[in-house]
């Protein structure tokens, strides 16, 4: 037996860690940092969640091209002397007497593609993604104890990119549906998929933000969770066991997983799978306009006091919008009593919005707000907006009044004639002649509409030409532009020199 002394042992200690400093230094900081921090142990959860956790397969059928070609018959026959194997995607040549393959009426079925889903009732509804199952004939959804039915599309709805299967099954396991308004930057979430077809794989991480803006309708959650081809469906899962989300895209520059995921809310996707379940199909509303965001600078020069509401580039003619008396170049503030802070808050609530509903809308138009109803119409799927533009860019014979030279804001603006407004729809403006400076810096260019100048009106060349004068020239203006149907607020800076 060798006794050692205290001294002699801390100084034997002392040299080990000399010797295997690093390594003992990063043990001693994981396990510091597991114990100050509560890592999570995602095993019981994995292990809850999992088996409603479903592979979805997709086929179609594909008819034969009607035999091989003989190029094709003797790469293939070489192949199977020399390697023993079939040519790689080249059918075997047919033995003699028998038919050539995939030349049957109904032609051969083909996997088109794989993805995730995950259970949400017992009796066998599953969410996926629209992209998962699109334009699939046959949709096999297995689930992890091996079993494996095919699935009745109840519908999908690309604009979320949401789906709903359903299968005949009872007693299946099922996921627990969370609130996604309630998830907050930083909380830990997982993945559960087939990425590149393996089943029931993990993958964890946590939420980076969310309200991001990718898609009219979806203010998606981004996550820096391991998604790839394949997890696309599955859902994402917080650490009480909920669903918060399903796994739609994901920010890549190789096709493969660069840090950066993103799962549609749950609360968005099961709005829509409650109206695919109940018809189907998908209702939203519209209110017929087109909208762009208010930069601070447009804020600033309308007195707006911040950057904030949907500002109105173009009203359709005929629409709800134009009904209730909106017009370009207002700033829509408020729907239905919602404050709207971004462009991208507008299309969602109206979407939300039952058509044929009356609603109040608030809007910022020349220093105040005004008050107006709206009864919201139905979107059309694939709806589209069509305009007609007759008659020259000069005005059907306007009576022009060139400058000179351009004004402060480097323009050289013509009268409109009676007939051109009425055929554009407008109650006055100018046209653009030249744009030089401060105006062709912002982008106006010749045969644009200048339809305002800050609060107030253009009703002739004359008058714009003047306001321009009066401008502060240390002060940015707003002027509202408009190019073919829609108008837009660009802010200019007026040359001191003019």
């Amino acid at each position: 037996m060798i006794s050692r002394s205290p001294a002699l042992a801390r100084a034997m200690v002392m040299a080990a860690m000399l010797v295997l400093g690093p390594a003992v230094s990063e043990v001693g900081y994981a396990q510091a940092a597991a114990a100050n921090y509560n890592l999570p142990d995602f095993t019981d959860l994995v292990e809850k969640a999992s088996p409603a956790v479903v592979n979805i397969r997709t086929t179609e059928r594909v008819r034969s091209r009607g035999g091989n070609s003989p190029e094709d018959d003797e790469m293939a026959e070489f192949f199977r002397r020399f390697f023993g194997v079939p040519m790689p995607g080249v059918p075997t040549p047919p033995r003699r007497g028998q038919p050539p393959q995939g030349q049957g009426p109904q032609g051969e079925e083909q996997s088109r593609g794989v993805g995730s889903g995950f259970i949400t009732s017992q009796d066998g509804y599953v969410m996926t993604n629209a992209h998962v199952v699109a334009d699939a004939e046959t949709i096999y959804v297995t689930l992890p104890d091996k079993r494996e039915f095919k699935a009745k599309l109840i519908g999908t709805d690309k604009r979320t990119d949401v789906a709903l299967l359903k299968i005949e099954a009872t007693g299946l396991p099922r996921l627990t549906l969370g609130d996604s308004d309630k998830i907050r930057p930083g909380e830990w979430v997982l993945a559960i998929g087939s990425p590149f077809g393996l089943d029931n794989s993990v993958t964890a991480g946590i939420v980076s933000a969310k309200g991001r803006d990718t898609g009219d309708y979806l203010p998606f959650i981004q996550t820096d969770v391991a998604v790839n081809p394949g997890n696309s469906g599955g859902p994402l899962i917080n650490l009480r066991g909920e669903v918060i989300g399903i796994n739609s895209q994901i920010y890549s520059r190789s096709g493969g997983y660069m840090g950066i995921s993103f799962a549609i809310p749950i609360d968005e996707a099961l709005r829509v799978t409650e109206q695919l379940k109940a018809s189907g199909k998908v209702t939203r509303g519209r209110i017929a306009v087109a909208i762009g965001d208010v930069t601070k600078e447009v804020a600033d020069s309308l007195g707006l006091g911040r950057a904030r509401g949907a500002l109105v580039g173009s009203v359709e003619p005929g629409g709800p919008a134009e009904k209730a008396g909106i017009e370009a170049g207002d700033i829509i503030l408020k729907f239905n009593g919602r404050d709207i802070e971004k462009a991208s808050d507008l299309p969602r609530m109206v979407g939300d919005t039952k058509p044929g509903a009356r609603v109040p809308l608030q809007v910022w138009r020349k220093g105040q707000t005004r008050d107006v109803q709206i009864t919201v119409a139905e979107l059309e799927p694939d709806g589209a907006r069509t305009a007609a533009r007759k008659g020259d860019r000069r005005g059907n014979g306007a009576e022009e009044q060139p400058g000179t030279k351009p004004n402060a804001l480097g323009l050289i603006v013509n009268d409109i004639a009676e007939t051109r407004l009425r055929e554009l729809k407008i109650k006055s403006g100018v046209e653009v002649e030249a744009a030089d400076g401060p105006a062709a810096r912002a982008g106006i260019r010749p045969g644009d509409i200048i339809l305002r100048l800050g609060d107030a009106d253009v009703a002739n060349a004359k008058q714009f030409n003047e306001m321009v004068k009066a401008l502060d020239k240390s002060k940015m203006a707003a002027v509202f532009v408009r190019r073919g149907d829609a108008t837009q607020v660009l802010t200019l800076r007026p040359s001191q020199n003019r």
